[in-house]
């Protein structure tokens, strides 16, 4: 309705019209519309303070809340002319999604926002209480988010500083308060966080993994093997359908669309699988029905999906990337693996240690390479192992090409040494392996100083290797292949440092220290079940135990 300004076109009209002409103007021009709002309201330190301490879920995200607002000169994230930003209902759908991550929803349901957005609306006509309800909601949501992301990003268990969980791999650094800014449009990063989508790829996998294992839990779950079950190859058996349902993660994929029915023969296929499914268990890859393979085989699938979920949650801990080059140990699969610029480009088998002498996980960095290495026998072997034997025989450190020096490297005599202090602080001696074929670490040792002495190596005994379950070093990781893999880590090293020069230096018998032109990233990890890009998980055997220390803690949470 187009509105005649009154005031010019009364002029030589009497005062009371133009008031009365002024007032009809407005009232036309006020019908049915929100009276002006004003300006978005601020925050402050005090009032974000006060709300996030109030709720016990969001007390332990505070450190996140003030940095968000604290950059943003306190104003409102969620909040655009005093219109929602749609990512507001997109992040409050994630969360209603959290069972997917192997989270509860509930856990981050704690404002009812649905109350929220009504009592929104209802105060349109009211600035002030639309204002208040604005900062409450705006702060609401943010803690919801940092609430969330912590443990989505971050984790559910370690984050809360739990020392019962044995990893010290270096830590994920996420700044959660420029995640949220990515989401909300004011900074970018090479992160999907906009997405809320995982930081690794292998965590989305593993997700996959879970999707499918709900499903099948939800369709009755495995099918039990009967005790006693056998199989032949070859031959047919009203195993092979039950197999075929139990094994579909290890079967190639296009396996999985035979017919049950009609194909019951245990035909080279599901052999295979069997196989497969026995190694990643720590069993003897035989292809038969043993009771311990039926055991594992009978494992109800709510172990499976739990299994699943500690997994990603150690995903979770892992930094938001790997550097570009570097070498991972996951020491349940017994398997070491090489990336050259996020690529993996070399992979060999692993011993790791037993149970007694667990491998720890941690990270740190590659510095150099030794080849022809003597053997430093750690102090609690020389204490339990080796002393006995030197004061029971005079001749054992020669028969064993061994000998005893000093810290500072000087040869001496068994005979002077006070061997009751072996072991011991200040004990002052070391005693060595000469390098050579009967050496414990073999010809090459790769070194990442630490404060378990912890580093791969060579082994003598390559007969190991062909062992499915392959837990026997005091706690050091031996590999399959050293010179091949010492070759590629020398590759920019000057001297070109091949095969033939390696093993030439190794005929010396002369140790040889080599520094790698870069310090090489090295991760070794405890991951007890990894998917591929369809979600057809493999499980490995928690050799350590620590999978059941993680279940205790994470599913108390939950």
């Amino acid at each position: 309705m187009r509105i005649i300004n009154p005031i010019k076109k009364n002029r030589k009209g009497n005062f009371l019209f133009t008031v009365l002409a002024i007032a009809f103007a407005v009232g036309i021009s006020s019908c049915n519309r929100t009276p002006e709002i004003g300006a978005q309201p601020l925050l402050d330190s005090i009032y974000i303070t006060k709300y996030m301490k109030s709720e016990p879920a969001f007390a332990d995200e505070l450190i996140w809340a003030k940095n968000f607002y604290r950059e943003r000169k306190f104003k409102l994230g969620w909040f655009k002319d005093h219109e929602m930003v749609p990512q507001a209902e997109k992040m409050l759908d994630v969360i209603k999604r959290a069972a997917e991550e192997g989270l509860d929803p509930k856990d981050y349901q704690i404002v009812n926002f649905e109350q929220k957005f009504k009592e929104l609306k209802d105060a349109r006509k009211d600035t002030t209480k639309y204002k208040a309800l604005e900062k409450e909601i705006d702060l609401a949501l943010s803690a919801t988010y940092f609430n969330w992301a912590s443990d989505y990003y971050r984790g559910l268990v370690v984050p809360r500083e739990n020392e019962e969980v044995e990893w010290d791999v270096k830590r994920n650094k996420i700044k959660l308060h420029k995640a949220l800014m990515t989401i909300l449009g004011e900074r970018k990063s090479r992160y999907p966080y906009a997405e809320f989508k995982p930081l690794h790829e292998e965590y989305g996998h593993l997700k996959k993994a879970l999707a499918r294992y709900r499903q099948i839990q939800a369709d009755g779950g495995w099918p039990l093997i009967p005790a006693g079950a056998k199989v032949e190859p070859g031959k047919p058996s009203p195993m092979v359908p039950l197999l075929r349902k139990r094994l579909v993660d290890f079967l190639p994929v296009n396996a999985e669309a035979k017919d049950t029915a009609a194909n019951n023969v245990f035909d080279p296929s599901l052999v295979a699988a069997l196989k497969k499914f026995q190694e990643s268990q720590g069993l003897k890859p035989d292809g038969g029905l043993g009771s311990q393979t039926i055991s594992k085989l009978n494992v109800p699938i709510e172990q499976n999906i739990r299994q699943i979920i500690i997994n990603m949650e150690r995903w979770r801990w892992i930094p938001k990337k790997f550097e570009p080059n570097y070498l991972i140990v996951n020491i349940p699969e017994y398997k070491l693996r090489v990336f050259e610029q996020n690529k993996q480009v070399m992979d060999m088998r692993v011993i790791v240690g037993k149970e007694m002498n667990s491998t720890p996980i941690f990270s740190d960095k590659m510095e150099y390479v030794v080849v022809a290495p003597y053997w430093n026998i750690p102090p609690n072997i020389l204490r339990e192992e080796i002393v006995p034997n030197i004061v029971s025989d005079p001749g054992y450190l020669d028969r064993n090409n061994m000998e005893v020096v000093t810290n500072k490297g000087e040869l001496v005599s068994a005979a002077s040494v006070d061997w009751s202090q072996a072991g011991q602080p200040g004990f002052g001696y070391v005693v060595r392996k000469r390098p050579g074929p009967k050496n414990d670490l073999g010809n090459v040792k790769f070194i990442f100083p630490n404060v378990d002495n912890i580093y791969l190596h060579d082994t003598p005994n390559d007969q190991l290797f062909s062992q499915a379950s392959r837990g026997f070093s005091h706690g050091c990781v031996r590999v399959e292949r050293p010179v091949e893999l010492a070759q590629y880590l020398l590759r920019n090293v000057p001297g070109s440092w091949n095969r033939s020069k390696i093993m030439h230096q190794v005929s010396t018998g002369k140790e040889k220290h080599i520094p790698l032109k870069e310090k090489l990233p090295v991760y070794l990890v405890y991951f007890t079940a990894s998917a591929d890009a369809n979600g057809r998980v493999t499980f490995f055997e928690d050799i350590y135990g620590h999978d059941s220390e993680l279940a205790s803690m994470y599913f108390s949470r939950l």
